[in-house]
């Protein structure tokens, strides 16, 4: 994380150094040398701030509908992968380690391939042997997030776990704060109170209509589930944090590649543990195995595109549009399941949208694609995509 000397912790031990770039084949391996192209900046981050003035300056760049857009194809996706839980619940086979443990898979095929490629073998193992560490606690946070959020709605009411994961928000917001240095505009805060705000009308129409009823979950197993749910909520908040920095210095397929590598194995070992009586009773057939098909593409993809939102913007931002969740999943249940839409959902959804438009008032037109830690013109930083190195190098570019 970062120092309070200003010197980050993933950073080589020499410096200062060219922008490094996501297509660099020396990028986050030990080299200094960048292409022609980056090695001088086209422009400084106050003259790319300049070029829009007011309170909705963000408002009016391309970046703000990409970020927009792009939280709502994530909240979609982690919509999707429920649903095809729920399917599979619905099927006899509950196996919550054992089904995430092929995302992993395809991860590290995918991206430790173009790691391997781009770094070659030997600058590879020097990656593994000098940075490795940070990746295996990123991807022990994140498999952790995974299981207890799962293990946690065996035991407590769903009204609970949902209340209990708007403390990944406050953990995002505390560490973003204390170890990253993020300052948060008055605008940003109110934003995300409205989002949950919005989430909460969502809460109250979910316990109207009994959605949310725990009946038959003893005092003692509420009492549990509560707890996983915190833990679940605590390493999510974290792994999201220690992401957002290490795709900010790093290029994505080494960070993907990485926390698929381990990742794989940590699930790998948790699978075999505590999924096996699960995995002997479970049922399979070709439902299942198309059901586990989707559930690994659809939740690859959202591991694909989350370094992105990093980029583009910050866990925090990250989070609360992933709260239009519930709504998606309604209407998805609608089609899939035979649920009604409450009349207060559209009410949530519109608050929860406004609150993610409140965030950004304020915001200049990097909006939070400039992170604290990565220097004055984001110097510090790869030049990849999304981050705002990329546009102080090339200009007006995101991709």
């Amino acid at each position: 994380m970062e120092g309070h000397d200003g010197k980050s912790a993933v950073t080589e031990s020499y410096a200062p150094r060219p922008a490094r770039t996501d297509s660099d084949h020396s990028s986050g391996a030990g080299s200094a040398h960048g292409t022609p192209e980056d090695t001088a900046a086209v422009t400084t981050v106050e003259e790319l701030q300049a070029t829009k003035k007011g309170w909705f300056a963000y408002f009016k760049t391309r970046d703000f509908y990409i970020v927009l857009a792009l939280g709502q194809i994530l909240a979609l996706c982690i919509t999707s992968t429920n649903t095809f839980s729920s399917l599979l619940v619905e099927q006899g086979t509950s196996i919550p380690a054992f089904q995430t443990f092929f995302n992993y898979v395809l991860l590290n095929i995918i991206y430790t391939s173009v790691t391997l490629y781009r770094y070659g073998f030997k600058r590879w193992c020097r990656l593994m042997l000098k940075d490795g560490w940070k990746y295996i606690i990123l991807s022990f946070l994140d498999v952790q997030g995974n299981y207890f959020f799962v293990l946690a709605y065996r035991y407590t009411t769903i009204l609970s776990a949902q209340l209990i994961n708007f403390f990944a928000i406050v953990i995002v917001v505390i560490v973003s704060f204390i170890f990253l240095r993020v300052r948060y505009h008055i605008t940003q805060v109110v934003g995300i109170l409205i989002c949950i705000g919005g989430v909460g009308i969502l809460i109250g129409s979910d316990h109207i209509t009994g959605a949310t009823s725990g009946d038959g979950i003893s005092k003692g197993n509420q009492v549990k589930g509560d707890l996983f749910a915190l833990v679940g909520a605590t390493c999510y908040g974290i792994s999201n944090v220690v992401e957002e920095f290490l795709v900010s210095k790093r290029p994505l397929y080494e960070v993907v590649g990485q926390l698929g590598f381990w990742g794989m194995i940590w699930n790998g070992a948790q699978a075999g543990i505590f999924d096996k009586q699960q995995f002997r009773t479970a049922t399979w057939n070709g439902k299942v195995g198309g059901y586990l098909t989707g559930y690994t593409l659809i939740l690859s993809l959202f591991y694909s595109l989350t370094p992105i939102m990093f980029r583009l913007s910050s866990a925090a931002f990250f989070n609360i549009s992933l709260l239009t969740g519930n709504f998606w999943g309604v209407c998805i249940g609608v089609k899939v399941f035979h649920l009604s839409i409450h009349w207060m959902y559209p009410i949530a959804f519109v608050c929860i949208i406004g609150g993610l438009l409140v965030y950004f008032v304020g915001k200049k037109v990097l909006g939070e694609a400039t992170k604290p830690w990565l220097g004055k013109n984001q110097e510090q930083g790869v030049t990849g995509v999304g981050t705002a190195r990329r546009r102080v190098v090339r200009g007006d570019t995101v991709v």
